[in-house]
């Protein structure tokens, strides 16, 4: 994930020396782990202390920055300490901690993608936060069994700048980056290539400001003792200032004014990084899959204060609890996303359910991708709750949403991409 000057930092990123594949990593890649979790363990309190010092050195901080602390510190951080936590048995999971269909179906999406923009030599999938590899895994081994002409095409990109993270990536997909086939950002690419820009349960996880009645989000800090021997402790103390006309545009265009006794999210930082990754994009698509929700939503008073902690698979309203142990995240406002991408020149597609999405591309072969590897009658029941988890309203499919924009690409194309059409049915 991306740490915040928020989107230069992780878009720019040639400070990391990334240029290749080092064997060297993976093979120490058990130790590293065992030392980073130990590391962060203890650090739980340092990183703590290190927001209370800067809170100190230069008075109260905006909310996004405590949240990019919180999240994207490069040693401290939840991103940096944490690769361990993702999944099941962690804190959270996602589409691709479900099943290995979901990158299936996208391999398949990506192919239509590619045949959409006239099948050229090469063609880039940059993904946005790849977590631990899994759906880059997905993605590339099915396409060199399943879509072999677009897979000779294909170039991986991982946009990722957790060490941590990294360094799992890189165990995943330890034969796609012996042959090439996938790379860190940033490539050797001019920027010219056609581009696909895949971000799933990405922007949720960027900084975002707070505002209320009372003005825009600070963060100060309250040294509290009773006697003067008493060690030092201390609190997060909240204050208010002025809401910029930064984030005073945003709300007059994609959000909503918060009323007495309310917090709304102004993700500044989303709208940066999508600039920043297809500013230079003259032929593509963009897909982001996110909960979240439009400026119609609220203004029907529904998701106003979405900001939420999440720590084994448990929802906390407090930031402030753990700093560096939990997960922050906020609603993904689709309306501000859409905008920034059409004032850049792109068409973006009416936005459809995970499940429209999903059940479009599957239906062809009524989902033949999960199935072809079962060979019981348990496991087909198995994989079947697996995939309705994906796609039915009672499990990820009504939660999630998806975002498809693209630039230099025939509308015909785009309208005949599986999955929209499912959703184009149901309206």
């Amino acid at each position: 994930m991306m740490r915040c000057t928020i989107i230069l930092w992780r878009c720019s990123s040639a400070h990391l020396k990334i240029e290749g594949y080092d064997k060297t990593k993976t093979a120490n890649f058990g130790k590293e782990k065992t030392a980073r979790r130990r590391a962060c363990d203890e650090g739980t309190v340092k990183l703590r202390q290190k927001i209370e010092r800067e809170i100190r050195g230069r008075g109260p901080i905006p909310f996004s920055r405590y949240m990019e602390l919180c999240l994207y510190d490069p040693e401290l951080g939840y991103y940096s300490c944490h690769a361990d936590q993702f999944g099941k048995a962690g804190d959270f999971y996602t589409s691709s901690d479900v099943h290995a269909v979901f990158g299936r179906l996208m391999a398949r999406q990506f192919d239509e993608m590619w045949r959409a923009l006239g099948c050229p030599q090469s063609v880039t999938v940059k993904e946005l936060g790849p977590g631990r590899g899994l759906f880059a895994q997905d993605v590339l081994d099915w396409s060199e069994r399943k879509f072999p002409d677009f897979f000779r095409a294909l170039r991986y990109v991982l946009v990722e700048s957790s060490a941590a993270l990294r360094l799992r990536i890189e165990h995943t997909l330890k034969r796609h980056f012996e042959s090439n086939k996938a790379v860190f950002f940033p490539d050797d690419d001019p920027g010219t290539t056609p581009t696909i820009i895949f971000a799933n349960e990405f922007f949720d996880a960027l900084p975002v400001e707070i505002v209320s009645s009372r003005g825009s989000l600070r963060l100060g800090f309250q040294e509290i003792r009773l006697q003067e021997k008493d060690p030092h402790v201390g609190r997060f103390l909240e204050t208010w200032v002025p809401v910029s006309a930064e984030e005073l545009e945003f709300l007059d265009r994609y959000s909503v004014h918060p009323e007495e006794g309310e917090r709304i999210e102004v993700s500044l930082a989303a709208q940066q990084l999508a600039e920043s990754a297809v500013r230079d994009i003259d032929h593509g698509f963009f897909i982001a899959i996110d909960y979240g929700f439009t400026r119609e939503e609220q203004l029907a008073r529904r998701h106003r204060g979405t900001l939420k902690a999440i720590r084994q698979h448990s929802i906390s309203a407090n930031p402030y609890e753990a700093p560096g142990e939990q997960d922050i995240t906020a609603d993904v406002n689709f309306t501000a996303l859409a905008a920034q991408l059409e004032k850049l020149g792109w068409r973006v597609q009416r936005l459809v359910t995970q499940s429209q999405f999903l059940m479009g591309i599957g239906e062809a072969n009524q989902f033949a991708d999960a199935f072809e590897e079962c060979r019981l009658p348990q496991e087909r029941a198995k994989v079947a709750l697996q995939l309705k988890h994906l796609v039915t309203p009672a499990g990820m499919g009504e939660s999630f949403h998806v975002l498809v924009a693209s630039k230099g690409v025939e509308q015909d194309n785009v309208s005949a991409l599986s999955g929209l059409s499912f959703g184009r049915r149901a309206t």
